[in-house]
């Protein structure tokens, strides 16, 4: 009796083990992860113009909401979201997409993201933050996305050592040596 209930044990920890949700966790690779960052930018940018306005100078590149620098943005952003669809889609169950399709959701998932992001921002960082994009003005919002994403994936190698990252870099697919 022992002994059978012991294969049966090892026989259900086998095809748990083997199970889809535990041997492929979801997540999302580098290009799926730039292409989310880069809905949300333009958003970001804003937001954290508006909750830095106070505690930067005037011709502070984040609070002067330079709309040149976001209609760059804009333009990638719009460019991403058929990536960053794809990506959610991969994340959550395939009958989301069809709710993907509508004019209103890319609106609703940033104005549910955009804040959960900024939120974080502590005003002592503004001017951090507003050198951060001064020195990465320059380069096409798709390399900036990329800066953000890698940056992501170091703080989420960082945790095992008591790094804190944000919840959106664990959903990262880890990735193979180079």
């Amino acid at each position: 009796m022992k002994v059978r209930m012991k294969i049966s044990a090892a026989l259900a920890a086998v095809a748990f083990l083997a199970s889809p949700a535990v041997a492929q966790p979801r997540c999302i690779t580098g290009p799926e992860a730039e292409s989310l960052t880069l809905v949300a930018m333009p958003d970001i940018l804003r937001e954290t113009g508006r909750v830095c306005a106070a505690q930067l100078p005037a011709a502070s590149l984040i609070r002067r909401q330079s709309s040149a620098l976001i209609d760059r943005y804009q333009i990638e952003s719009d460019r991403a979201w058929p990536s960053a669809r794809a990506a959610i889609v991969k994340l959550s169950d395939p009958a989301v997409d069809a709710m993907l399709d509508s004019d209103f959701a890319r609106p609703l998932l940033t104005t549910l993201l955009v804040p959960q992001i900024v939120g974080r921002i502590a005003t002592r960082d503004c001017g951090t933050i507003d050198r951060m994009l001064t020195l990465l003005q320059p380069l096409p919002p798709r390399n900036t996305a990329g800066i953000v994403v890698e940056t992501l994936r170091y703080l989420k190698s960082q945790k095992p050592r008591g790094g804190d990252i944000a919840a959106v870099a664990m959903l990262l697919c880890p990735v193979e040596t180079r």
